[in-house]
């Protein structure tokens, strides 16, 4: 111990001994060296010397000099948290006026209805009236328009019934095309500040808002009740907003990461709640961000912890956000459309008798509990709107492809209400079908027979190749013709949601699937239709595999037998159903979403059909064709979507010559050959990632779409096109000043990008009376505007 305390003593002996060392030296260094100093400022011939040392000589005197009194309070001002810096972009600033100007000039031309106005204009009138609508994109958008409309009076009292129709006075066709202009004129500026945000020219950023500026078919896509405008926004400023947080993603958790990272969740998804298709806006940013936090990975100032929980983070928000609005928006969307309106039959009977007034072309004081002897017409329940039906018509003995069929009475799947959808319910046991009291309900699990109720046949099925889809069973009504076919009419009854609806099967609520007892087999809508001998109807077979969404059908309208004395005295009961209103059934949020959400999706995909002015993908680059939007009664005024030709191909061009030329230095690179600026090269490639992704990810997807296609799907990716073409053409202009010093090159360069402009310039005035419609047109002016022989101009006969 003593040992341990004597050599701790001669530690802090030794260090102390150091420590006075140390400042005696540091003490006599410092004399000496002003020592020196001194005698070298006092020495030499007094010319050749400089009155102060060159390193002092260097600093500014008012850095040296002491701060002032002033300066301290303007330290003091910039340091309160009350303060605000602005500093404006003038070029920002002059694309978004001239933006302003050339949306909101004429908004009002033409005061008619012009191309899908029909359609948002007319579900902004029923947001007004509360009444039920169905559309295939998430209802952002036209709520948007729907509250301008609201704020400016309108009562949605006008039926946007057909292209053309004049508004009435009393509709406020200047605010309800407000928001589509604004978007679309604060596009110019917002190209601008992406292309500022990647780092690249400043003449790049204004080239890219001159070219949106001047293009007719974004122009004339903005001007009117459409959703591709706000669509776009949103998802330009949702990228934009990704930039941003590019450049503070290595300083996590701090106010401006959680607020570029919440503006981008945001943004993004408001895209995607305008129209479906703003989720590629959504797959390129999302992509972005976790290509950015790839590279964070390498970097040692952020520990292990710390880059878990960024990712924890990003992923949370991205997800929550989106999912919150999306939610919010069809929450808001159920509690205002309230009402029973004409869309609604293409939602299930539980969730038009959800609906105020829903119940009138529904269930009107009809039972709820089926019986032996119930009358009743059975529902499709998810996907088509169709119910079972069936008629005097047999099956052909052979069909087109030489197969036989069994010659039975006909079972299909129909559109339309009609008194041949009527069917019976009956236990197999009992040929009495009034229904008395006691009621003799059915239950899950039960056995029955379902009779036609007017032809009186057993709904059948049997092992025999349904007629459309062959590798499923025949439906038919089972029609004796004294040979070996059997009957085999018993049907089990499933009703898959017991849990809620229990085990009575109920009208409406209950949704069940009939399993023929003899096959094991669900009853089922197959989606395919018959030739003419079946008059076009749905196909209706049974299927082995029975959880499908197709094997689900529910009661809709039910009626008690109440005499039946007769065939006939029944087929009267039912020739004379006339139903009276009794009370709503109630879904929760989740119930209505959900079976949106699968209406949504199915019908998004039978939308295929053919219209004069579709297009394919292969064509838009070119300009191959226009759309046209609408054309006046009385003139060849008309609106009519159509780029600018000098715009376009020049974009299409120069993502050519990008492409070939990012190739060209990558595997110049690969060969050690470094052409360019490493500095330039990043510009280049980051040019790329961003933008060429972003051109791709909007359009490659439409090669793959199974429904007509139209010019406007192309915009978004147009407009990542004309970013990428701006920057080419300044590293054109980088190119030519790395190439040659010739101020003659460089004049001859820039005397061909203002010929250009001035052709822009030209071409956009000459055709914007496509996009306003402001004055009539003659024959020969209209044929003086179709430069392609592609162009479908409207010219009206005399």
């Amino acid at each position: 111990m003593a040992l341990i305390l004597l050599v701790t003593e001669v530690v802090e002996e030794v260090k102390v001994k150091e420590e006075g060392l140390t400042a005696n030296v540091e003490d006599e260094l410092t004399e000496k060296l002003e020592t020196l100093l001194q005698r070298d400022r006092s020495g030499g011939d007094g010319e050749s010397l400089p009155v102060t040392p060159p390193n002092e000589a260097a600093i500014p005197a008012d850095v040296v000099a002491p701060a002032k009194p002033e300066e301290e309070e303007e330290q003091v001002a910039v340091a309160n948290p009350f303060s605000l810096n602005i500093k404006v972009d003038s070029m920002a600033l002059i694309l978004l006026v001239t933006g302003v100007f050339t949306r909101m000039l004429r908004l009002e031309s033409p005061r008619n209805v012009v191309f899908d106005e029909m359609h948002y204009g007319k579900y902004a009138s029923l947001y007004l009236k509360n009444t039920f609508f169905f559309d295939s994109n998430p209802p952002l958008g036209k709520m948007m328009i729907a509250l301008a409309g609201y704020l400016a009076g309108f009562d949605g009292r006008f039926s946007f019934d057909k292209i053309g129709q004049e508004y009435a006075e009393g509709v406020p066709l200047w605010h309800l095309r407000f928001l589509p202009a604004l978007c679309g004129s604060l596009l110019t500026p917002t190209v601008y500040l992406i292309m500022a945000e990647l780092g690249l020219s400043p003449y790049a950023g204004a080239l890219a808002g001159f070219m949106v500026l001047f293009d007719t078919a974004v122009l004339a896509q903005s001007r009117f009740i459409l959703m591709e405008s706000i669509m776009m926004f949103f998802g330009l400023a949702s990228l934009l907003c990704v930039l941003k947080f590019r450049k503070v993603s290595s300083s996590p958790f701090t106010k401006p990461w959680l607020l570029w990272l919440s503006l981008s969740a945001l943004l993004m998804a408001a895209g995607f709640c305008v129209k479906y298709i703003g989720i590629y806006t959504s797959f390129l940013c999302t992509f972005l961000l976790f290509q950015d936090f790839w590279r964070l990975l390498p970097k040692k100032s952020l520990s292990d912890r710390q880059l878990l929980a960024d990712f924890a983070v990003r992923v949370s928000l991205l997800t929550l956000i989106p999912t919150m609005l999306y939610l919010g928006l069809f929450s808001l969307h159920f509690s205002i459309l309230t009402k029973a309106g004409t869309h609604d039959a293409l939602m299930t009977s539980q969730f038009q008798a959800s609906l105020e007034g829903g119940l009138g072309s529904i269930i009107r004081g009809q039972p709820g509990v089926i019986a032996h002897g119930s009358q009743v017409t059975l529902r499709h329940t998810h996907g088509k709107t169709c119910w079972m039906h069936s008629h005097e018509h047999v099956y052909p003995v052979r069909y087109a492809d030489g197969r036989g069929s069994s010659h039975q009475q006909q079972v299909s799947c129909y559109t339309f209400k009609d008194v041949n959808n009527w069917w019976i319910i009956k236990r197999p046991n009992r040929e009495d079908l009034a229904v008395q009291e006691p009621i003799d309900r059915i239950k899950h699990g039960e056995v029955i027979q379902i009779v036609h109720g007017l032809t009186h046949r057993a709904l059948n099925s049997h092992d025999v190749a349904a007629p459309v889809s062959p590798h499923s069973q025949e439906v038919s009504c089972y029609i004796d013709y004294n040979i070996s076919m059997a009957a085999q009419n018993l049907w089990k009854v499933d009703i898959i949601n017991r849990d809620t609806a229990g085990e009575v099967w109920h009208t409406i609520n209950s949704q069940v699937r009939l399993i023929h007892v003899n096959t094991t087999a669900a009853l089922k809508f197959s989606g395919k239709q018959f030739p003419d001998w079946g008059f076009v109807q749905h196909e209706v077979v049974t299927d082995r595999n029975i959880n499908q969404a197709d094997t689900v059908w529910n009661v809709e309208e039910h009626r008690y037998t109440k005499n039946d004395k007769d065939k006939s005295t029944i087929e009267r009961e039912m020739m004379t159903h006339e139903l009276i209103p009794e009370q709503q059934t109630t879904l929760s949020f989740w119930d209505k979403f959900l079976e949106l959400q699968l209406k949504m999706l199915i019908t998004n995909q039978e939308n295929v059909q053919n219209h004069n002015f579709a297009s394919d993908p292969l064509e838009w680059p070119f300009l191959t064709r226009g759309i046209a939007y609408f054309i006046a009664k009385d003139s060849n005024s008309q609106v009519h979507l159509m780029g600018n030709i000098v715009v376009w191909y020049t974009a299409s061009t120069c993502l050519v010559l990008y492409t070939a030329l990012l190739v060209f230095y990558l595997l110049r690179r690969r060969r050690l050959c470094f052409d360019i600026d490493e500095s330039e090269f990043v510009l280049y490639c980051q040019a790329g990632e961003v933008l060429l992704t972003g051109y791709l990810t909007h359009y490659l997807p439409y090669f793959f779409y199974d429904r007509t296609l139209f010019m406007h799907h192309y915009l978004p990716a147009y407009i990542f096109k004309l970013m990428l073409a701006s920057y080419f053409i300044s590293h054109l202009s980088y190119l030519l000043k790395k190439m040659t010093s010739l101020k003659v090159i460089h004049l001859l360069f820039t005397a061909l990008l203002l010929v250009w402009a001035i052709s822009v310039v030209f071409v956009f005035q000459k055709f914007s009376v496509l996009s306003y419609a402001h004055h009539p047109l003659s024959a020969n002016e209209v044929r003086d505007l179709r430069w392609k022989d592609t162009w479908d101009l409207i010219i009206h006969k005399k």
